[in-house]
């Protein structure tokens, strides 16, 4: 008895099963779902928008398509590399790695998810993060911002406001100066707008927002405009810069929103790895 147990360890350990799916129908499924996604991530590219959410997300649709619709082979592949102690090694250290990542993944998502929707807890300054201009009219995700900045200050009118951003290689003007100019087009008076114009990254963005909060004495605590899937991670960078913040988040296009939180998950690891 005690032989057979012994045998049949030995026999498991021998076998990698568990990347085998025999159910064609559920692989086609997974297929078809893939290719779904896959479409989020190449579709902003087909508009002008290319960023690492939207290669990373191809990366691994493409990948997952790939292992579902070879899957018994790359099973059988995976059971001979399995039997050979070093690749062993390599595969749970290969399966670590996913595992990490998928739940680094939904933990970001789930704080990103409460710092979209977060309400501001008192007034103050509000900070317009920057976003593209497209010639010298602000893109779409750049208006979606404005117009809810622009909701905030019609509900507290006396609120300065700072938006950040510079001037990019294929913009007219600089993304504070659209901003400002988009603002004063809606009626908000010129003095309460206040234009940070060198910034090119968020960090720069909050960080040229404080030199101008301690020059006109304002207060450390600050209302972030940005999109919702931004806001966690302009939240940490505040905080590293010694801001404190609340949100106003502005909406995403549907369309654009899985490549963008996909970058995010990228932006928060590289924040919590090189600061």
């Amino acid at each position: 008895m005690e032989q057979v147990t012994e045998q049949t360890v030995e026999e498991a350990a021998e076998k990698l099963p568990i990347l085998l799916i025999p159910q064609l129908w559920v692989r086609l499924l997974c297929i078809g779902v893939l290719v779904v996604l896959l479409w989020f991530f190449v579709n902003p590219m087909l508009l002008g928008i290319r960023h690492a959410g939207c290669y990373a997300g191809c990366v691994v649709c493409v990948t997952g398509i790939v292992f579902f619709a070879l899957n018994p082979m790359i099973s059988a592949a995976a059971d001979k590399i399995w039997k050979d102690q070093h690749g062993r090694i390599l595969l749970c250290i290969l399966a670590g790695f996913v595992s990490v990542c998928v739940l680094f993944g939904l933990i970001v998502s789930i704080c990103m998810g409460v710092a979209l929707h977060k309400k501001p807890k008192a007034e103050s300054t509000l900070v317009v993060l920057g976003c593209k201009v497209r010639g010298s009219t602000p893109s779409l995700m750049l208006q979606r911002r404005l117009d809810a900045a622009f909701a905030y200050l019609q509900a507290h009118p006396d609120v300065p406001v700072i938006v950040c951003g510079g001037r990019g290689p294929d913009e007219d003007i600089s993304e504070a100066q659209c901003m400002a100019e988009y603002l004063t087009g809606k009626g908000i008076p010129e003095y309460q707008i206040y234009r940070e114009e060198h910034s090119v990254s968020t960090r720069e963005n909050l960080t040229n927002a404080k030199a101008i909060l301690e020059r006109e004495l304002f207060d450390r605590h600050i209302t972030i405009v940005t999109d919702g899937f931004h806001q966690f991670r302009a939240s940490l960078i505040a905080k590293d810069c010694g801001l404190s913040c609340d949100a106003v988040s502005a909406k995403t296009p549907w369309y654009l929103a899985p490549s963008y939180w996909v970058r995010e998950w990228l932006g928060v690891a590289q924040f919590l790895i090189f600061g």
